[in-house]
């Protein structure tokens, strides 16, 4: 049983909790995954390591409540215990495999939108503790969704927010921000990292794309079991069958097929739909959470 030291609401439907889980603590780094359960019969939840801290034992999960095992996850208090806390896992960031004088080479924007900004702020963190400055954009739909401005302003170089509704920050989308930092601002980059709901990658990708900034999205969002034996996070990079939770979460945002995995994520919604897809991608339809490409 894994103890909630911390319970903080963001949002209406939006919350953080500290998890007392020492070992994981211990291994985590920025953009890896843990996969919670509420109880011994609950629902397998993966969601992205917000924060860590090896003094304390603790790690941060942020996450919404969409559905059912979420929404009984939100009611829980400090106090109380989750049955199961598995990580860390998925592929760290990139960036933490890079050298320190790679990382100084690099002008780095991190893009987040909604909860996405959950998953960016350990690896600007990470960044600052390595004296490596980095600019990053938070964008929500309008102020009351926005999380984490206090935090991520303390790690950021510069931080800029964006509404789409203009409550709050700059009037447009995170894209519309991005263009204006690069093209009227002089604004350098030559590497992105975007994370939040598939579209708002998937157009993020576009905008850096044309502005030529090798980017990096997670593909958290489209994760259901977190090993590869679901088929839910199957997806095509570059031509090539990925599984977000084995092979990711991490990938080239320029060479992601968006628009089959979100219609893939639709279908998957339904008994019929996943019927279907595991009859059309046969053998690739999972990967079996071991690498070793799932049943054949």
């Amino acid at each position: 049983m894994y103890k909630i030291v911390k319970k903080e609401m963001l949002t209406d439907t939006i919350f953080l909790m500290e998890i007392l889980a020492p070992r994981v603590a211990s291994s985590a780094l920025p953009g890896q995954f843990i996969i919670v359960k509420n109880s011994d019969k609950g629902e397998r939840i993966p969601l992205t390591i917000c924060d860590y801290d090896t003094d304390k034992g603790t790690v941060t999960i942020v996450a919404q409540a969409v559905g059912k095992s979420t929404m009984e996850l939100m009611n829980y208090s400090e106090g109380d215990q989750v049955s199961d806390f598995v990580g860390p896992l998925g592929r760290p960031s990139d960036l933490c495999e890079m050298s320190e004088e790679e990382l100084k080479s690099k002008n780095i924007i991190f893009i987040a939108g909604g909860v996405g900004a959950a998953p960016v702020y350990p690896q600007v963190k990470w960044l600052k503790e390595r004296g490596i400055g980095a600019d990053v954009i938070i964008g929500a739909r309008t102020k009351d969704l926005l999380i984490l401005e206090d935090k991520m302003s303390e790690v950021a170089e510069n931080l800029y927010i964006s509404t789409d509704d203009g409550t709050y920050g700059y009037n447009g989308r995170v894209t519309d921000l991005l263009k204006e930092l690069a093209e009227k601002q002089g604004k350098s980059y030559n590497h992105a990292v975007a994370i939040g709901p598939m579209i708002m990658m998937k157009f993020t990708s576009m905008m850096t794309k044309e502005l030529n900034i090798p980017t990096v999205v997670s593909l958290n969002p489209i994760m259901v079991d977190g090993t590869g034996m679901c088929g839910a996070c199957r997806v095509t990079v570059g031509n090539e069958v990925k599984f977000a939770c084995v092979d990711g979460p991490e990938f080239d945002g320029h060479l992601v097929n968006y628009d089959e995995a979100m219609r893939r994520q639709t279908m998957y919604k339904t008994e019929e739909g996943q019927a279907r897809l595991r009859y059309e991608e046969g053998a690739t339809h999972k990967n079996g959470g071991c690498g070793c490409g799932g049943d054949k």
